[in-house]
């Protein structure tokens, strides 16, 4: 919705400000669309050229994205620390014993299956799932354990990065492609230069249509999208950052409710339930399940 609002205004200001000055839409309108199938072909060949078919595949996956936004809400991220909550609780009281049923099969988890949403997150899941299995056999040491989820993170960032930093280079590499297109409508004017003034100067401002068109896809459509992306990728890499810093908080020995909050002061602030809603959560889920201790 936001994207479309966006999208509207930017066709408005730039073609109303043009009719407005006295320019004619007819020159535009009739170079448009073979200018379009030059820039947009080439486009979409140097892109498929320069990445992986699994990179595609999930670029096209990423703009969808891009107006979906990101998939984390307040009631999300809430859950989040309720199931860590739980789940280190288990951990400290039971130990290993009492935690591996949980890790070795999530969805038959009374304490995963309460939260559908962040069940069918599969990465987040086996990160979660990872390191708490880790700790089962004596993996303890929290600046060790710190560094292991640093390179786990940065690493599923980096791949998660991968489509954006395709749809990236494509809107760096529009504004070329519309001068590839424009040197052809200047050449084809060439070809007809014993042609009158009026009929050269419609020929010329097709031509310099190419250009306009590179200029505006990388900068007014390409290049916002990759950009929206990008933000939409952090955000949804926020969840690993508050499992990251409840887990450490666990093995450096601190009382549950302890990493709880400070997991919680890593949500992003327009989102992080209050220390009150929290409380709230934990005591709802305890009367859910009985793994969950003060």
């Amino acid at each position: 919705m936001v994207n479309g609002i966006g999208f509207i205004i930017i066709l408005a200001c730039v073609f109303g400000s043009f009719i407005w000055s006295g320019g004619k839409m007819d020159i535009v309108m009739h170079a448009l669309p073979h200018e379009l199938v030059a820039i947009g072909g080439a486009a979409i060949g140097a892109f498929i050229v320069s990445n992986s078919v699994p990179t595609v595949k999930q670029a096209g996956k990423g703009l969808l994205r891009t107006f979906k936004g990101g998939r984390w809400t307040e009631s999300d991220y809430r859950d989040l620390l309720t199931l860590l909550f739980g789940l280190l609780s288990t951990f400290k009281r039971s130990g290993a014993i009492g935690i591996e049923p949980h890790l070795d099969t999530p969805a038959e988890s009374p304490i995963f299956s309460r939260y559908p949403r962040i069940l069918a997150d599969h990465h987040l899941v086996a990160f979660i799932c990872d390191y708490l299995r880790m700790m089962t056999v004596s993996f303890e040491d929290p600046h060790q354990i710190a560094e292991a989820m640093d390179n786990d993170i940065e690493n599923h960032h980096h791949e998660e990065l991968a489509p954006q930093h395709a749809l990236q280079l494509m809107a760096d590499g529009l504004p070329a492609i519309g001068i590839v297109a424009a040197v052809l409508g200047v050449i084809k004017t060439m070809g007809s230069i014993d042609q009158p003034t009026d009929v050269l100067g419609a020929m010329i401002g097709g031509a310099l249509v190419g250009t306009f068109l590179g200029v505006m896809l990388a900068y007014c459509l390409v290049g916002p999208l990759a950009a929206k992306l990008h933000e939409t990728i952090d955000a949804d890499a926020k969840p690993f950052l508050i499992v990251k810093s409840a887990i450490v908080a666990h093995a450096q020995g601190l009382p549950t409710q302890v990493a709880i909050e400070i997991a919680r002061r890593m949500t992003p602030s327009t989102k992080a339930p209050t220390f009150q809603q929290l409380e709230t959560a934990l005591e709802e889920a305890k009367n859910d399940f009985n793994a969950l201790t003060a």
